[in-house]
């Protein structure tokens, strides 16, 4: 109500100002990157020398790009892997946590629910630290107990997982509980009385109504692991995520082949968002 009354010019010129800066803020840094990533010179930085593929195509003894740079392409091998893995994960529990705190009752769930959101307020670094030591305390425990070592408790793609699933969970439990929370229970007793058993109840009725949180959900924590590092930084071993090499690389001035990799994620979070966006307003 307060924005259908009159305003003076000055507001109306500042609120416009104010949201086209916002924007600017927001999208600059992307299109320098991105516009960097086709300049042909050496350094990951100003001035524009001209326009080049080489930082995308080329492999050369001075330049080797994108498509050519094997140490890169492992690493978001590994990160789409990663991601993968810990969004599949992460889905399936976070969807069964749901389920428990929204439609069930009992003693201490308040409590567990502020445990299951408690990795959201917990800085990433304080988590990569306490999950770095608790499982090389567990592994060392089993180790000695029964003489055999539980590799996937070592730095290493199964611990990133792990590491990463201690909050992406937390992501698919709120999304799809927001949704959960517009379920008419009607129809899940209504499959129960057509003798339908619980868990066909939900799978034939209460998960195809969750599909577009499901789906959301999951592409959420796809994101956020791809891009994760304050937490993977300290879990990672030998076989390096995406970020990871990115920040080992740039510490000691790389090419802009960073660039380059940047606008490629850049490009096709961008197309997946516009094909969503649009596949949403066919549906409309």
């Amino acid at each position: 109500m307060i924005r259908s009354l009159p305003n003076s010019a000055l507001y109306k010129n500042g609120y416009r100002l104010y949201i086209a800066l916002f924007f600017l803020f927001l999208v600059l840094p992307l299109l320098v990157i991105s516009v960097l990533a086709f300049n042909d010179s050496n350094f990951i930085s100003l001035p524009w020398k001209g326009f080049t593929l080489d930082w995308f195509f080329a492999n050369t003894d001075e330049r080797t790009g994108l498509f050519h740079d094997e140490d890169l392409l492992q690493s978001i091998w590994i990160s789409l892997l990663t991601a993968a893995a810990m969004a599949s994960l992460s889905l399936a529990v976070g969807t069964a946590a749901a389920l428990l705190f929204v439609q069930e009752r009992f003693r201490g769930k308040g409590f567990l629910y502020f445990l299951a959101i408690a990795p959201l307020v917990i800085p990433g670094v304080i988590l990569g630290i306490s999950i770095l030591l608790s499982s090389s305390f567990v592994a060392g425990a089993v180790e000695k107990a029964t003489g055999w070592d539980p590799e996937f408790l070592s730095p290493g793609f199964w611990l990133v997982v792990l590491g990463q699933f201690s909050f992406g969970a937390t992501y698919v439990l709120l999304i799809v509980s927001a949704r959960l929370k517009k379920f008419d229970p009607i129809l899940e007793e209504a499959a129960l009385s057509l003798r339908a058993t619980r868990l066909e109840a939900i799978r034939y009725v209460t998960l195809p109504f969750l599909k577009p949180a499901l789906i959301s959900g999951f592409a959420v924590t796809f994101l956020i692991s791809f891009s994760n590092f304050n937490t993977t930084v300290f879990l990672v071993g030998s076989d390096p995520t995406l970020p990871i090499e990115l920040f080992s690389r740039i510490k000691f001035s790389s090419t802009p082949v960073l660039n380059a990799v940047s606008f490629l994620i850049v490009a096709v979070i961008s197309a997946i968002a516009f094909a969503t966006l649009w596949i949403n307003r066919k549906r409309r």
